[in-house]
């Protein structure tokens, strides 16, 4: 085997492939990807027995072949190698060779023989969903799969399509504590599906996939009772052995005669535990008569930068935050001189602009803007005085 492929097409591929490889293998087979070079270009396989992904990307190709090496190191090598560069792997008896520029590696192989292949025929039931809808379904339900080997029936994403007049594709996973449930349009071909178990390394898989493809690719599905596979593209492909379980009767946990539907923002929805306050407030009204009171109903959803900007307007307003402008001599010193000035006043700078060009008087002057930050108005006036005390002209931003 001998060819020559492009340090990006051969990482990305490798990143994908070296993924579902266990670190640590009995069986050391499975530590390694499998690499055969076909006419039509290069394909890498990996498994663990359970999960197979199966990648075919371009590659000039000198002398067609097949073998397998360690995944893991060969994707570090890659990885290390300079971007853009031509890396040429050949096979020599039980030795693989990687080159790239002044590059050289060596790695054992085992035979390509020696392989497990999980079968992708014989799945029956077919249908194509989008990108952007095969993630939004893993995406809702999945910090629900319980990772509880014990209960190994629920360390995945049940998938069964709803009986009725309007049939639905439905996705539920749950850990015994909470349960998530998600239902999209049944796509064409899906109404025989069986109700099958997506183990949660899959998912996770799966999941990686997609965020490198767009919303609106077409994901073909095929499944049996025992397998399902996913086609991204005609290169991409990733089979997995479904969980061998029944699924919960999950409806019977779910309330039914729910007369009233309270729908509401996610981003507003306040937290549990945010009740506490305000029920004290209505509890005992009396003790907070006559006083302005603020209880905090919300930790996790509110905006960093809105809570930034809303404690960054309340120093400015308090006092403890002073911006100052002063029209200073250009010369070498000054700088240092004012630093000591606002340091021996107890002050903080925490901004400074400096403007010589744009912005001062004179080609002898300067502008400089400082914003410091004090204990009270008190401390800043006595800064200002200390300024001033220095012949410097100060006005307050």
């Amino acid at each position: 085997m001998k060819l020559s492929i492009e340090r990006a097409t051969l990482l990305k591929a490798l990143a994908q492939a070296q993924s579902v490889v266990e670190r640590r293998n009995t069986i050391p087979i499975l530590s390694n990807v499998l690499i055969e070079a076909r006419a039509d270009g290069l394909r890498l396989m990996a498994t663990d027995l359970d999960l197979q992904v199966v990648e075919n990307i371009p590659a000039a190709i000198d002398l067609n072949g097949a073998t397998t090496v360690s995944a893991h190191t060969l994707f570090d090598i890659v990885r290390k190698l300079p971007e853009g560069s031509q890396v040429e792997l050949a096979v020599s008896g039980d030795r693989m060779s990687v080159n790239a520029g002044r590059s050289r590696f060596s790695l054992a192989t085992l035979k390509r023989d020696d392989f497990p292949v999980i079968a992708e025929t014989d799945l029956p039931v077919r249908f194509t969903l989008s990108a952007g809808e095969l993630k939004e379904l893993i995406d809702a339900v999945k910090f629900a799969i319980s990772t509880e080997e014990t209960r190994y029936y629920l360390n995945g994403i049940y998938l069964h399509a709803t009986t009725g007049p309007s049939q639905k594709l439905r996705g539920v996973a749950t850990d015994g504590h909470r349960l998530a449930r998600i239902e999209l349009d049944l796509p064409d071909g899906a109404a025989d599906m069986p109700g099958v178990i997506v183990p949660r390394k899959c998912v996770n898989e799966v999941r990686k996939l997609l965020d490198e493809m767009a919303a609106d690719a077409p994901v073909e599905i095929g499944l049996s009772p025992a397998k399902v596979r996913f086609r991204f593209s005609a290169d991409s492909t990733l089979t997995s052995k479904l969980i061998d379980g029944t699924f919960p009767d999950y409806t019977r946990v779910i309330p039914t005669a729910n007369d009233k539907l309270l729908k509401i923002d996610a981003k507003v929805l306040a937290e549990g535990a945010g009740a506490a306050g305000l029920a004290a407030i209505l509890a005992f009204p009396e003790r907070f008569a006559g006083k302005t009171v603020g209880t905090t109903i919300c930790g996790g959803n509110i905006d960093p930068r809105i809570l930034a900007n809303v404690l960054l307007r309340e120093l400015l307003r308090d006092g403890r935050i002073l911006r100052l402008h002063l029209d200073i001599p250009d010369r070498p010193g000054v700088l240092a001189d004012i630093a000591t000035r606002v340091a021996a006043a107890g002050g903080n700078v925490i901004e400074v602009s400096h403007q010589r060009l744009f912005a001062a008087p004179s080609v002898q002057s300067a502008e400089l803007e400082l914003m410091i930050e004090v204990r009270d108005t008190a401390q800043g006036d006595a800064i200002i005085a200390a300024l001033e005390a220095g012949d410097y002209v100060v006005r307050r931003g």
